[in-house]
């Protein structure tokens, strides 16, 4: 079954697989969405005999369906080698009555890595499938994780280029030091004094910069996306929702066809609309359990039926879900609709107009399947204190985020089903704010200090990619204010404003 993309707002008629992963937002400003789904054509217990790499291949040749078995399976092997510090990929711990999928074993100890290790190959098969010449510049968005691990992934890849935009005062200080410690001749790391949101919209408008985009062309460039809106980025992170419904088949913690919750720390939402798309295939998902941080925007969306970023945005100790707009809740609109784009492209007009829409009672149905929850800063560091004290197991802000939800939903719903909470960061990439919520006190000391003493309490060794940046020098210093992106962006191509 060959599978087409079509944008969300309706325009640009079908497009193949790697059409889409090449273009990476559509030209109408849309999100590239399958134009049906695909169901597995594996039984849930063959699947379950597969090692994470051919898990994916079934997965990915679902949505993928113009690339070959030899293109697909390459990019795979490519993506998850060495480079991950665990054989399984994704293993699961057992930790209090849930099992926490652990998606920080790659290069930069976020979740991203499991998408942003294979997108490079992604797009450079999807343009020599294309017959494209032009040498392909990344432009991204981050909150934190994607960055980083957006910049390992594209590093001194040949005929590629990548520019990304972070908020200079809203990521951790590990965080910040990955991405201006990037190594590569390719790559490029931009502070902007604004908040995520501010940079995701600049990055949308570039990508939708008709000017741009034809001076670009002139000289022989192309942009393409990282970030989650970029259906490569996506497809992948379907995977392992998969990946882990079959580690507990197979460990006989459940029976095929069993149910199983799954738990997402929720920011841009593309995370937890994988998950969904899992489900679509045929996985036995029962519900998609929405964690929220104190920007709770997705909360109270799922709560009341609506979207409204009219709020004040807060910082807090889990920076990648610090996201008033959650792109990728467009493509679950639209699916909300029937497909509807008309409908989708009028709802997306108000949130950018207005600033919020209002869904109908039958798009609400197509929700059922999710709940959504939130925790406080307090919440977050006492979940993470309460699970240390219980079972010794250290999880990182965001994730705990998920776990107390997770806590919450079960003591008021008496919900038992098996359940798996996504981990989306090594307690490692946030030190200070972990060990600070580990020993109830604001912790000063520097930040390997901190991590020192982390990697005692927590029994597990420091990870590569913290010893990098102890001593790594800073290359990109480089801070804008918003509205001068764009000028960045053509200073570092060499492109000149006609």
């Amino acid at each position: 079954m060959s599978i087409m993309y079509r944008s969300t707002r309706g325009e640009g008629g079908e497009y193949t697989a790697s059409r889409a992963i090449l273009q990476g937002l559509a030209a109408d400003g849309g999100l590239f969405v399958p134009t049906s789904y695909p169901k597995l054509d594996k039984s849930l217990t063959e699947l379950a005999a597969m090692d994470y790499q051919g898990v994916a291949y079934e997965v990915m040749k679902l949505f993928f369906s113009d690339f070959t078995e030899e293109e697909l399976r390459g990019c795979i092997e490519r993506a998850y080698d060495a480079k991950f510090d665990n054989a399984e990929i994704a293993p699961l711990v057992y930790a209090d009555n849930a099992y926490y999928m652990e998606l920080f074993h790659g290069a930069t100890i976020a979740f991203k890595d499991m998408a942003l290790s294979i997108l490079p190959h992604l797009l450079t098969t999807s343009a020599r499938k294309n017959n494209s010449k032009d040498e392909i510049v990344i432009l991204t968005a981050t909150s934190g994780d994607t960055g980083k691990a957006a910049l390992a992934g594209f590093a001194d890849v040949p005929g590629t280029r990548i520019i990304v935009f972070y908020p200079k005062n809203g990521v951790s200080r590990v965080q910040e030091l990955q991405m201006v410690t990037q190594k590569g001749d390719n790559t490029t790391v931009i502070g902007v004094t604004g908040n995520f949101d501010d940079c995701q919209t600049g990055v949308k408008m570039m990508f939708g910069d008709k000017a741009l985009r034809e001076d670009m062309s002139k000289v022989g460039m192309t942009f393409s996306s990282a970030n989650s809106i970029n259906i490569g980025r996506l497809v992948p992170q379907v995977a392992y929702y998969v990946f882990a419904y079959t580690r507990l088949l197979a460990e006989e913690r459940i029976k095929a066809g069993d149910e199983v919750n799954f738990v997402v720390p929720t920011g841009n939402f593309g995370n937890i609309l994988a998950c969904y798309y899992a489900k679509k295939l045929g996985l036995p998902v029962a519900k998609m359990i929405c964690a929220s941080n104190e920007n709770k925007v997705l909360y109270d969306f799922f709560k009341s039926g609506t979207y409204d970023r009219r709020r004040e945005f807060i910082l807090t100790n889990s920076p990648s879900m610090d996201i008033l707009i959650s792109s990728n809740l467009e493509r679950l609109i639209y699916h909300s609709t029937g497909n509807d784009a008309a409908k989708n492209a009028e709802l997306m007009k108000k949130l950018s107009a207005e600033g919020a829409y209002t869904i109908t009672e039958d798009m609400k149905a197509e929700l059922a399947d999710f709940v959504a929850g939130f925790a406080s800063e307090k919440d977050t560091a006492e979940e993470i204190h309460e699970l240390y004290d219980r079972t010794g197991y250290i999880i990182d802000t965001h994730t705990s985020v998920a776990s107390h939800v997770y806590r919450k939903y079960r003591v008021e719903s008496g919900d038992e089903t098996p359940t798996v909470i996504v981990s989306t960061a090594s307690p490692f990439k946030f030190a200070r704010s972990v060990m600070s919520a580990v020993n109830g006190v604001t912790d000063t000391r520097d930040d390997f200090e901190i991590i020192d003493e982390l990697s005692v309490k927590a029994n597990v060794a420091e990870p590569p990619a913290i010893g990098e940046i102890r001593t790594a020098p800073i290359r990109h210093n480089t801070v804008c204010a918003t509205e001068d992106m764009q000028k960045e962006v053509r200073k570092i191509l060499g492109i000149t404003e006609a």
